[in-house]
């Protein structure tokens, strides 16, 4: 005899509890923060999954763009990882599936497109809102805005401390919107947003930055054992009580749970807690070295900001002169590297704002910078005018620059050049481009015996107000090194 239809609907439901309730309700698959719903992954790469279960359990891993499943076996540790093929770029969720060692659970909202890891303190930190009577400039557009580019995505690394590696942090995948932009690293969301409106695709950006960290902060143990100013366990005796100036308690409590997400690159803005350090320009170099070997790829992309024009109680001081002296060095010894020049991104009265807030700029620079060294996009403004030889001529001295194949601008009255004399007392000098020339004339000031040498906005804080033709400022430089 024939079961009436709500019987059968009824033995159909008890059977679906009945299988349900036959898996665990916590499954026993562990993902860390960062592989989440809502993520961003690397196009076109061979992407890093991992996770945890029990050891020796089989997992079965599902891609939504993949017609075959993938399986892993995880170590006797429990941990098991696998490389996943992505398909190009696109705006269409995708859902991955993991099963195994009894349970199962999915994750859902997986965009591929483009991905870039953004490390740093204060100033790459600094969230749209700006902090405390600090704004970003086009904060409130860019928030407004938001909710045009659903397609960017930001992992927001939480900041924390560790004298131990760990293997997990919270870092949860946020969809930019106009309530959660808010809080976005602003030179993060406005990258991205460049990024995206170039590449026309899907962008994440890991937010993993810590306010007044120095750089040795985000090194490793094995990196920082190398250093003879560098000692550990004395610093943990010491209880030094600013711990973000510690070594390695950043890298194991930020960094290292992140390690092997595919990235197309790195973006750094740091500095200012080094400031004075002599071997700054090696030791990134180092630290470079040290992400790339983490992430098992040495061309991986870095590009960093050079710190902005800031008083240091002393406006016409050098010492954060000669420090963005030695950033561009790094860049220069540094391979697949490019750094950021800053010096016009700041207007007179930020001389006490050590965070100013034209970080739009910054960030737009940034992703040309990206588009011309991660995606060879040509014509691109990259090449900033930097000094390139000078030549005495009784009371003037001449300047060439790279960088400026159409000249310079403003091409008279150009304000910040200097001239010193035999006593190296630097003096305010008139400089000039003559009549359809390519050159720079700076003439000797009253004061100064004959020209020794020539300098342009090497202070603590000057305003960059010479550019190339592509509105790039010209790198502060000094002749007398």
């Amino acid at each position: 005899m024939k079961r009436p239809i709500f019987i059968r609907q009824l033995i159909a439901t008890a059977i679906l509890l009945l299988l349900s309730a036959s898996l665990p309700v916590d499954a026993a698959i562990r993902l860390p923060d960062i592989i989440g719903s809502g993520m961003v992954l690397q196009q076109q790469s061979d992407v890093l999954l991992w996770g945890w279960a029990n050891p020796g359990a089989r997992i079965t891993v599902s891609p939504g763009w993949l017609r075959k499943p993938l399986t892993v076996r995880t170590g006797s540790d429990g941990r098991w990882e696998l490389r996943v093929p992505t398909p190009a770029a696109s705006t269409k969720p995708y859902t991955i599936r993991f099963t195994g060692d009894g349970s199962r659970l999915a994750i859902d909202d997986v965009l591929i497109g483009e991905v870039w890891f953004c490390s740093g303190q204060s100033n790459m930190e600094m969230p749209l809102h700006g902090y405390l009577n600090q704004p970003v400039e086009h904060a409130a557009d860019a928030v407004v805005s938001a909710a045009h580019y659903p397609t960017i995505r930001v992992a927001m690394v939480e900041k924390a401390a560790a004298e131990t590696a760990q293997d997990n942090v919270a870092s949860p995948w946020i969809t930019a919107n106009p309530r959660d932009a808010y809080n976005f690293s602003a030179i993060g969301y406005f990258f991205a947003r460049e990024l995206s409106d170039m590449l026309h695709v899907p962008v994440g950006i890991i937010d993993c930055s810590y306010q007044g960290t120095k750089i040795e902060t985000w090194m490793s143990v094995e990196r920082l054992s190398g250093y003879a100013d560098i000692d550990l366990a004395k610093e943990k005796a010491d209880s030094i009580p600013d711990f973000w100036h510690r070594s390695n308690l950043m890298y194991n409590a930020m960094l290292h749970p992140l390690e092997g997400y595919t990235i197309r690159g790195f973006l750094w803005y740091q500095g200012c807690s080094n400031m004075g350090q002599a071997q700054y320009a090696e030791r990134m170099r180092d630290f470079v070295g040290d992400l790339r070997h983490q992430w098992g790829d040495d061309s991986l992309p870095f590009l960093f900001v050079e710190l902005a024009p800031y008083g240091y109680g002393n406006p016409e001081g050098d010492v954060a002169a000669r420090f963005r002296e030695a950033q561009q060095r790094a860049a220069e010894i540094i391979p697949h590297s490019a750094i950021v020049c800053t010096s016009d991104l700041v207007y007179p009265y930020e001389v006490v704002d050590i965070h100013p807030s034209r970080k739009q700029e910054v960030a737009q620079r940034l992703a040309w910078l990206a588009g011309d060294m991660a995606y060879g996009i040509a014509g691109l403004p990259v090449e900033y005018p930097r000094f390139d030889e000078m030549t005495v001529e009784g009371d003037c001295a001449k300047l060439t620059f790279t960088g400026a194949p159409w000249g310079l601008t403003p091409h008279d009255d150009m304000q910040g050049f200097e001239v010193a004399g035999s006593d190296g007392v630097f003096h305010p000098a008139k400089a000039y481009i003559p009549f359809r020339a390519l050159h720079v004339v700076v003439e000797r000031p009253d004061g100064v015996d004959r020209i020794e040498s020539v300098r342009y906005n090497f202070k603590n804080f000057a305003v960059g107000s010479v550019h190339n033709l592509m509105g790039l400022p010209l790198v502060p430089f000094r002749t007398d090194k």
